[in-house]
């Protein structure tokens, strides 16, 4: 059987739980994200204010993208703010972004990275976003697709978590 090329469409309703368990797979096997949300179908969809997307591989969900508006806690829209003299009004935060690890190896990163800026920049937005130091191979991707890292920074997640973020434009 040929295996098809994967396509990125707009995540549905019906396509949450298939991310769920994705997402379920990345984070048994790269610790993203690094603090599982009790409700992780809930997380993938507060996040989608602008939009979400997911990667089809073979009629299967194989990835996954969000774009938001910033929120408490995101540190990419102030320092591009800053650094450009706009708004934070300004930008999108690209997030909720992983593929699953049977589905590697096909370029869905990259497709699902050239979805969500195209519709950051069809609002008129800059994309942004942060990223976790230990998620080197997200890192490596946003740095091949040529996006700039603005600032590398200790976030305080909780009383007793301190976790080291990069923040990144395109």
């Amino acid at each position: 059987m040929e295996k098809t090329q994967p396509r990125v469409r707009p995540r549905t309703d019906d396509d949450v739980e298939a991310c769920v368990r994705a997402l379920a797979e990345v984070h048994r096997r790269d610790g993203y994200p690094v603090n599982w949300p009790a409700r992780p179908g809930d997380w993938l969809t507060q996040a989608s204010a602008l939009g979400s997307w997911v990667a089809d591989l073979d009629g299967r969900v194989a990835g996954h993208v969000s774009l938001a508006r910033s929120a408490e806690g995101d540190l990419a829209p102030a320092l591009w703010s800053e650094r450009n003299g706009t708004s934070i009004q300004q930008t999108a935060v690209v997030g909720r972004l992983f593929v699953a690890p049977q589905a590697r190896g096909h370029g869905m990163g990259a497709l699902l990275m050239g979805r969500v800026v195209r519709e950051a920049r069809q609002r008129g937005l800059h994309p942004v976003l942060d990223v976790v130091a230990s998620d080197t191979a997200a890192a490596t991707l946003y740095e091949r697709l040529g996006w700039t890292r603005l600032a590398t920074v200790e976030q305080r997640w909780s009383a007793s978590q301190v976790v080291t973020v990069h923040s990144y434009s395109a």
